[in-house]
């Protein structure tokens, strides 16, 4: 039977109430705190956050059963920029159809009450239209825009009749003032493979763009390249690296066997640029993604000067589970005036998260932790030497 409308209203108000209830809720740090970051209880931007109005057609006269039209899968792989003292994703929104789109999420402090921007972005198109995009980086940069640096997949032209899973990855790039108007550019051209996984530096160097990529052969497989890049570009109107050389390769059995790419724009500090940078390698369980960092020397990018060992974040708990289980992947962090950085990671391509620690504290974990000596032998000789230092202090 057709609810009427008394019973629709009704039923809006109380779905209103949830909603609110759910977004202003907060947010705790885990009481296990490791000295370096302080992880938090709640994912801080799921699918549900999404507003209603996205969601729902809210007219009785087109929904009296006030089903939900849109269907939201995930909200995930963030990127993140602190701008009027107001703390900002530019969430990758993945819909039921499995289309991302880009959509500006806020919280006032940014750990919790995230709310989406009234609208998703509406990201202009190049001449040759894309089929998804996703995983936007957020440079401000010192040309005085901001740019959006992207995923524009297509389907695969040289792909054979009835293939239709072979695709193509150009990095997108588009610039705003405001996070609301958008002007597109032309895709990034590489001589050096697809591009999944783009960056802009946010300073010059050389009088130039500088941009962190990730070659591979492939969509999916990285073949013979793989490792974070660098490349320079004369006009960002015209973006075209020449040449592009690896600054932080794949190395065998450690965390990124696989591949890796640079995460977020890097910060940048009084000892050198710091990087967060996602490390794959494959399991009997699949692919398994984690987070890494490095510092870079400040007047030459490039250049690596600190590299701790291992992993800095993996996935825990209910971090594991997901549409892409066993995944950390991040493309956003903020450092605010306090020299407080906000860590905003993804889990398992399906939620957003939040760790928050210090430049110093940073810093120091950077430049302090061992590196990886690359073999057991020598990661027990690593610790022996720990132990040795320890003594008569425990």
């Amino acid at each position: 039977m057709k609810p009427t409308e008394k019973e629709f209203k009704k039923r809006l108000r109380k779905l209103q109430e949830q909603h609110e209830s759910f977004l202003t809720k907060r947010n705790k740090p885990v009481k296990n705190f490791n000295g370096i970051y302080k992880r938090y209880k709640r994912p801080i931007v799921t699918n549900e956050h999404t507003p209603l109005h996205w969601r729902y057609d809210l007219s009785y006269d087109s929904n009296p059963y006030l089903m939900q039209r849109i269907g939201i899968n995930a909200a995930f792989n963030s990127g993140a920029i602190y701008l009027d003292g107001k703390y900002l994703l530019a969430v990758r929104v993945e819909g039921w159809d499995r289309k991302s789109f880009f959509a500006i999420c806020e919280s006032p402090n940014g750990i919790d009450n995230w709310r989406f921007w009234e609208r998703p972005i509406t990201l202009p198109e190049t001449e040759i239209p894309e089929t998804n995009v996703y995983d936007m980086r957020l440079t401000k940069h010192e040309d005085g825009w901001i740019y959006g640096v992207f995923c524009a997949e297509r389907k695969d032209p040289k792909a054979p009749a009835g293939d239709t899973s072979s695709a193509t990855a150009d990095g997108g790039i588009a610039r705003t003032k405001d996070l609301v108007n958008w002007e597109r550019l032309p895709d990034f051209i590489s001589h050096s493979g697809q591009q999944r996984n783009l960056v802009l530096h946010p300073e010059f160097v050389n009088g130039q763009y500088a941009f962190y990529t990730r070659p591979q052969d492939g969509f999916i497989d990285v073949g013979g390249g793989g490792g974070i890049g660098w490349g320079l570009v004369d006009d960002i109107t015209k973006a075209e690296a020449f040449k592009e050389d690896i600054i932080d390769g794949k190395v065998y059995h450690t965390i990124k066997e696989l591949k890796n790419g640079q995460g977020p724009v890097p910060l940048k500090t009084k000892k050198g640029w710091l990087h967060l940078a996602h490390g794959v390698r494959n399991c009997a369980a699949g692919l398994r993604y984690v987070l890494y960092l490095f510092l870079t020397d400040l007047e030459d990018p490039s250049k690596i000067i600190a590299r701790p060992g291992g992993y800095f974040l993996a996935p825990e708990g209910e971090e594991r589970i997901g549409d892409v289980s066993n995944v950390l992947f991040a493309n956003g962090w903020i450092c605010n005036e306090k020299d407080e950085v906000f860590i905003y990671y993804a889990s398992s391509d399906t939620r957003m998260h939040v760790a928050t620690s210090s430049i110093d504290r940073l810093l120091d974990y950077v430049l302090n932790t061992p590196e990886d000596k690359l073999r057991s032998a020598e990661s027990v000789n690593t610790i022996n030497a720990l132990i040795d230092q320890n003594k008569g202090k425990y």
